[in-house]
């Protein structure tokens, strides 16, 4: 809905000297007579001038003209000499040679009024520099200009400031246009001392405050424009005594309060907007005595109440626009005396009751919008009778009944919206006489049967919206006749049978809606390329076939979804090339062969859904780059190998479907990273090891299936920080351990069919061993703790220097103990002795019990007295004697510190070690294999002794070291 007012400087135009372009042409004549532009008139006053007065004259205008900008100088180029009156460009003088107007509208000038000096122009009756690029403040001294001044145009500019009180010193002023300008500001009092304007236009600037009382004293007005401002407070009573008013323009302010009832005074009124205000109240019956009302809008505001009968005597009005209030009640049957009336906004209202049959009395009606209101009953057959209809909005509302023949009479429609009600029945065959349709909104009601063929005819379509109707049948073969469909919307209805012909080759097509039909076909068949197509869903339907490499030539396609269908074949790597795809919904068909790695360039893509298929292989790594990618469905295929660590990169993740496959091996750490993730599902896999600690790091997370798989160990203590967490599955897993204390894991389905999981106050669970005890016994137990670590540090700390000074009365160093169990139980209780036994089992450390070299030392094989063989390795010592003995002994003591605090399956035990200065060594397990390295350095050896299954087991073994190393020691072991 778009206002047009009328220019105050295009009304001027009319009433004052001719245009700046058509000064132009006459221009060259001055080179041929004495050419002289006057303005004179039968009442203007005798003027007298002196030579001095004129020089006078010329050189306040010669000074402004030097202020301006230098195009708009060579604009003014006829601006020269001492006599303004001989050819100077856009000036009109008196028969006494005094300047009397100045007429510079719409010529480009750009600059400020500044240096202009309004008291020497005394006699000047026009001033119009409307329609240029001046800007600054408005002078002050502008009301020392003449007293005779009748009309002052400077409207559609860039000035800025206040509007001067002294243009109350203006008196003589008829004409006053400052409209679309940046004033700012309020308009004062001062308004009320210029009684002799008719014109005032104010319109389009920054102005707030009220209106001032004062604007009633001008009782000569005809036409007042206030809108498009900032001006706030109520319409002042003081309105209803401009008696002479035809236009009245408050629009676009913030206007509140009710309309006076005094608005009904103004009956010389033809045009009166109020709307885009905050005025409240109801329509005052008043209204009904503006007789000579053509225009009237209240729209967009907050009045309420019933529209007034009265609105029926206003006979003359083309345009009534009451829309988007809370007007309530029937809409008045005598509305049918507006036989003028061309536009009728009524909608988003609460208004009630059915449509009266009054309504096709208005055969003159272009535009009649009735949506967003409660009307009920049947669409009127009187409808049939506004042949010049061209749009007809009754959507969102309460109609039922079937759709009238009579619609098929509006041949002049372009736009018909009947969505959003109860409308039932069929279409109207007669529908096909709307040739000139370009829009039709059918959805959303309960229509059904099937199309009539003469919908065929409607070959201008660019909006069609069928959806969520029981419409049954084929869809119309020539829908896109006119190439010129645009919104082609159908879901959610009964449609059999093949796509339109028309439709494969409509390239003009930006959005197709059609899932939730019957519809089938090969779907490479069905579809062509559509440069302009933004969104698709055919989502299910029976479409069959396989997926066309075309749909990566649709370059601006950003929804593509073809779920539930019977599509087979592999995804087309050439889908890469619609760059601007943002979801794709591939799901639920039989789609085979591996994911596309190409899907992984797609930089947009915030979701993709492949789940349901029969895809193999592994997840690409390149999808690792899908930075955006919010939700991850690739469950219920067959996909199978690792989890790629890089799924760890896709920090905007939330919801991550992986169930329903056949990965192995671990759930990477990685997963704990994607910090935004709320749903995780990877059940129903083979993945096997421990839960990963940062799992519960994820502070999002709502749903967690980890089911049916093959993990173990326990469940990190983490979880219980999960807060966010409200539904959790770990059932047929092989998990042990107490079970997190939180209500996602309450349910006996969460956690049924592991391996020895425990929990306090848990159903179907036996209880942990290890009972919460109370403040008071944990401080006791504490200071147990606490009084036994002092006495075992004093009674080391006493050996230890014991052991010192016997030290230094012997030549060989005794042995120290890291493991007093196995050290016993194989080696015995003498250091001595057993120092003994390890150089004699390594021959005095012969390189025939050699068996390996690393950076530290040398390992060599020993066996000891009782039989046991264990590893010794003997520090290297190094050639740097200023500091070397230092590097090896930190090395050496960081290696036993280290191995001290070590336990894990796939780590060697350390058994002990001795720190004398000549032989220092450690005392390791023996692993009988013998050198990994030497067996896989030799290919035969390495063939027969290492398959595939051996060397995986070997890595798992490694990396899982590592990782205890890493992440589970504390502080962590850097290897």
């Amino acid at each position: 809905m778009a206002h047009q007012y009328p220019s105050s400087y295009s009304l001027l135009s009319r009433l004052i000297t001719t245009p700046c372009f058509f000064i132009f042409l006459l221009f060259p004549l001055s080179s041929i007579s004495s050419f002289h532009v006057i303005f004179t008139s039968a009442s203007a006053p005798t003027i007298t001038i002196s030579k001095v007065e004129q020089d006078q004259e010329a050189l306040a205008l010669l000074t402004w003209k030097v202020s301006l900008d230098n195009q708009t100088q060579v604009l003014l180029s006829s601006w020269f000499g001492r006599n303004s009156c001989h050819h100077w460009f856009g000036v009109a003088c008196h028969k006494s040679g005094s300047v009397s107007d100045l007429n510079l509208q719409s010529c480009g000038l750009k600059g400020t009024l500044q240096n202009l000096n309004f008291s020497s122009l005394p006699n000047l009756l026009t001033l119009n520099l409307s329609n240029n690029s001046l800007h600054g403040t408005i002078p002050t001294n502008i009301g020392n200009i003449s007293k005779l001044i009748t009309i002052l145009d400077l409207g559609s500019n860039h000035f800025t400031g206040v509007i001067p009180e002294q243009y109350g010193f203006l008196t003589s002023l008829s004409f006053l246009s400052l409209a679309s300008n940046n004033f700012r500001g309020s308009i004062l009092p001062f308004i009320g001392n210029l009684k002799n304007l008719t014109i005032l236009h104010l319109h389009e600037n920054e102005l707030s405050g009220s209106i001032p009382q004062e604007i009633g004293l001008l009782r000569s007005l005809n036409d007042l424009r206030l809108s498009f401002n900032s001006l706030s407070g109520l319409i002042p009573p003081s309105i209803g005594n401009l008696r002479n008013l035809t236009t009245l323009y408050l629009g676009a302010n913030k206007l509140s309060g009710s309309i006076p009832q005094e608005i009904g005074l103004l009956k010389s009124l033809n045009e009166l907007d109020l709307g885009i205000n905050s005025l409240i109240g109801p329509i005052p019956p008043s209204i009904g005595n503006l007789r000579n009302l053509t225009t009237l809008y209240l729209h967009t505001n907050k009045l309420s109440g019933s529209i007034p009968q009265e609105i029926g005597l206003l006979r003359s009005l083309n345009d009534l626009e009451l829309s988007f209030n809370s007007l309530t009640g029937p809409i008045p049957p005598s509305i049918g005396n507006l036989r003028n009336l061309t536009t009728l906004y009524l909608q988003t209202n609460k208004l009630s009751g059915s449509i009266s049959q009054e309504i096709g009395l208005l055969r003159s009606l272009n535009d009649l919008e009735l949506s967003d209101n409660s009307l009920t009953g049947p669409i009127p057959h009187s409808i049939g009778n506004l042949r010049n209809l061209t749009t007809l909005y009754l959507h969102t509302n309460k109609l039922s009944g079937s759709i009238p023949q009579e619609i098929g009479l509006l041949r002049s429609l372009n736009d018909l919206d009947l969505s959003f009600n109860n409308l039932n029945g069929s279409i109207p065959a007669s529908i096909g006489n709307l040739s000139s349709l370009t829009s039709l909104g059918l959805n959303h009601n309960k229509l059904s049967g099937a199309l009539p063929l003469e919908m065929n005819n409607i070959t201008h379509l660019e909006f069609l919206q069928l959806y969520e109707n029981n419409f049954i049948g084929q869809l119309p073969d020539e829908i896109c006749l006119g190439r010129a469909l645009v919104n082609f919307t159908a879901f959610g209805n009964h449609f059999t049978g093949p796509i339109p012909k028309s439709l494969k080759n409509c390239t003009s097509l930006f959005r197709v809606r059609l899932e939730r039909n019957q519809l089938t076909r090969d779907i490479a068949e069905s579809f062509g390329v559509y440069p302009n197509l933004n969104y698709l869903d055919l989502s299910s339907n029976n479409f069959y076939g396989e997926l066309s490499e075309k749909w990566g030539q649709c370059h601006k396609l950003t929804h593509l979804n073809i779920s539930n269908n019977d599509i087979s074949g592999a995804i087309p790597p050439q889908l890469r090339r619609a760059t601007q795809l943002q979801r794709l919904d591939l799901s639920s068909n039989h789609l085979t062969g591996k994911i596309p790695k190409e899907l992984g360039m797609l930089p947009l893509l915030f979701e993709l859904l492949l789940t349901n298929n029969d895809l193999a292989g592994s997840i690409p790594l390149k999808l690792g780059k899908l930075a955006d990618v919010q939700t991850l469905n690739l469950a219920l295929n067959n996909l199978s190998g690792q989890i790629p660590k890089q799924i760890g990169n896709l920090l905007k993740l939330s919801s991550f479907n992986l169930s329903g496959n056949r990965f192995v091996d671990s759930i990477p750490d990685e997963i704990g990273k994607m910090h935004r993730l709320g749903s995780l599902d990877l059940s129903q896999n083979m993945l096997t090891g421990e839960i990963p600690p940062l799992l519960g790091e994820l502070r999002y997370l709502e749903t967690l299936n980890l089911s049916h798989n093959q993990l173990s160990g326990t469940i990190p203590h983490t979880f219980d920080d999960l807060i966010s967490l409200t539904s959790a599955d770990i059932s047929y897993n092989q998990l042990e351990g107490p079970l997190p204390n939180i209500k996602a894991f309450a349910p006996f389905e969460a956690f049924r069919n592991n391996k020895g999981l425990c929990g306090n106050n848990v159903t179907h669970l036996k209880p942990c061993s290890q009972k919460k005890a109370t403040n008071f016994s944990v401080l006791i137990i504490l200071l147990l703790i606490v009084s036994t670590l002092l006495f075992l540090f004093a009674f080391i700390f006493g050996i230890y220097f014991l052991v010192q000074k016997l030290r230094k009365k012997t030549t060989k160093s005794t042995l120290e103990v890291a493991d007093v169990k196995d050290l016993f139980t194989i080696l015995g209780h003498d250091g001595k002795l057993l120092y003994e036994h390890i150089i004699q089992g390594t021959d005095n450390f012969s390189s025939k019990q050699c068996i390996g070299t690393g950076g530290y030392g040398t390992v060599y094989k020993a066996e000891v007295p009782n039989g046991r063989v264990v590893a010794v390795k003997k520090l290297h010592y190094s050639s740097d004697q200023d500091g070397g003995d230092m590097a090896d002994l930190k090395a050496f003591k960081s290696e036993i510190h280290a191995l001290t605090q070590i336990r894990h399956r796939n780590i060697v035990k350390l058994y002990g070690f001795s720190s004398f200065a000549e032989n220092s060594f450690l005392i390791y397990e023996f692993m009988e294999k013998g050198s990994l390295r030497n067996i896989l350095s030799n290919e035969e050896e390495a063939a027969e002794k290492l398959d595939w299954i051996v060397r995986l087991n070997i890595v798992k073994g490694v990396a899982k070291a590592l990782s205890y190393m890493h992440h589970d020691c504390s502080p962590p072991v850097i290897h």
